[in-house]
């Protein structure tokens, strides 16, 4: 009797406190809908069906000026999903190496690695987009003498042309940085996990009989990757979050379609929700996938 007063009485006092959260909201916009209107400021998100009025160039889905903002939008969306997918992939294949190497016996690789680390994660992603923008942009060779690379691809200023597929710099610019600066924090995250695995379980497979390999495959492995997926799902979070500074290279990622369609349309609220409401999503949805994962990494 007592614990089901004690569960009616929490359930209340949770059903009080997101009442009065939706109460706050709602009070919030309504004020807000009021003072713009007071202003003669246009409010409301039917600018999302006006014609745009410019294009996007760099974009995984075709996009041209006459179409509506939201199709704009989700042309970012794409954008800014075509940069972060592969990121993630590229830091997760780089960091693990750079995880392992600086566990190595080897004093020089170890060395190497944390160096890479020190560097990389201690100078600002901003600073970094910027630098790999200025390396690609004004180091390259122009587009008529560019570099061959196998006879398969060309790297110039225009970018890198690869099996038919063209990259911009502004896309290897924000590919490059968000995989550099996440990878030195995903090293550590790699080196922490094995490192936290207990020696007495390897010296227990080794008294077993087991082989090196075995040992690390069937009992370090199992246990570090248990111990790496949560903060790795953080990184990738933060990796994705951290996209959104393509816009200073000139990306035309969600941020940077959104922040057009502001200086058009003057509608700023509208246009900041929207980018709030479409990366908690992407990180919700990211943080579901990384959980999901676990669970399957759980112990039987």
């Amino acid at each position: 009797m007592v614990e089901r007063r004690r569960y009616w009485r929490a359930f209340a006092y949770q059903a009080l406190a997101i009442a009065a959260i939706v109460a706050a909201l709602a009070y919030l916009a309504h004020n807000t809908a009021q003072n713009l209107q007071s202003r003669g400021i246009p409010s409301g998100f039917d600018f999302l069906l006006q014609a745009a009025g410019f294009d996007i160039g760099d974009s995984l889905v075709s996009f041209s000026a006459g179409e509506p903002y939201w199709q704009a939008l989700l042309a970012g969306l794409a954008n800014t999903l075509r940069v972060a997918g592969p990121a993630i992939v590229l830091t997760t294949l780089l960091g693990t190496a750079l995880g392992l190497g600086r566990l190595s016996s080897n004093a020089l690789l170890a060395g190497l690695c944390g160096a890479y680390v020190e560097v990389f994660r201690n100078i600002p992603l901003l600073l970094q987009l910027l630098a790999w923008y200025f390396v690609l942009t004004d180091l390259l060779p122009p587009f008529d003498e560019a570099w061959r690379l196998g006879g398969a691809a060309t790297l110039s200023k225009s970018g890198l042309s690869l099996f038919g597929a063209s990259l911009t710099p502004e896309f290897l610019a924000v590919l490059f940085g968000l995989v550099c600066y996440s990878a030195a924090y995903m090293a550590e995250i790699v080196r922490a996990g094995f490192g936290a695995v207990p020696r007495s379980q390897t010296e227990a497979a080794a008294a077993l009989g087991m082989a090196g390999r075995d040992i690390q495959l069937q009992v370090v492995l199992p246990q570090a990757l248990r111990l790496i997926m949560p903060a790795a799902a953080n990184q990738f979070l933060s990796l994705t979050k951290n996209s959104s500074l393509a816009i200073a290279v000139g990306y035309p990622d969600l941020v940077s379609v959104a922040n057009t369609a502001l200086n058009q349309t003057g509608r700023a609220l509208e246009c900041v929700s929207l980018i709030m409401g479409v990366y908690l999503a992407l990180s919700l949805a990211t943080a579901i996938a990384m959980r999901v994962i676990e669970r399957r990494l759980a112990w039987p």
